[in-house]
């Protein structure tokens, strides 16, 4: 059985994702029951897109709540990091970080979007993670980095869209895009 270019792509891409995961349980960063967590819960395991959510609040550029399941629900976008504008040390807040926000902000507060979901469905803070879709069909997460307003920061096993963020973070650094311009991404 010969496998196609993008099956060989995710097999490698879940590979390296169990290894991360094997390092993190012998070097003891990962605890035990974070990963039964996941394979317990038959929803985490599956790239399912959930329904059409309501955004009740931007937290900052990466950050959102929503009514989720009759409860406010924070969701964090897989794949990316934006500028902080809200971090506790507020030495780390900077005004691209504010920009980001903003930027968000015209885009979803108050509007529906759609989730999609990867392998793993939250963070050990209880966030959801999710690739966000905006009413147009448009993913967010890819927009931030077209745009210039976010980089590419992978944490597995949640990376189906590593290799197209990836490509899209380096067209926007070679247009000077967004804060590219600015050079304040390395």
């Amino acid at each position: 059985m010969k496998l196609t270019k993008k099956q060989t792509k995710t097999m490698i891409q879940y590979t390296i994702a169990i290894i991360i995961i094997l390092i993190g349980l012998i070097t003891g960063s990962i605890k035990k029951e974070e990963i039964l967590s996941i394979f317990q819960d038959n929803s985490t395991q599956t790239q399912e897109f959930a329904g059409k959510y309501l955004v009740t609040k931007v937290v900052d550029g990466d950050t959102y709540k929503i009514n989720y399941e009759g409860k406010e629900q924070k969701v964090r976008l897989i794949g990316i990091d934006t500028p902080e504008s809200v971090h506790p040390n507020k030495e780390k807040n900077t005004n691209y970080g504010k920009q980001a926000s903003n930027y968000v902000k015209q885009l979803i507060e108050n509007q529906y979007i759609t989730l999609e979901f990867d392998i793993s469905k939250t963070d050990k803070y209880g966030r959801l993670l999710a690739y966000v879709y905006l009413e147009n069909g448009e993913m967010l997460n890819e927009k931030l980095i077209k745009e210039g307003y976010a980089k590419v920061a992978t944490y597995p096993p949640n990376v189906k869209y590593v290799d197209d963020f990836k490509s899209l973070q380096e067209e926007a650094r070679k247009n000077k895009e967004g804060f590219w311009k600015e050079e304040i991404f390395k």
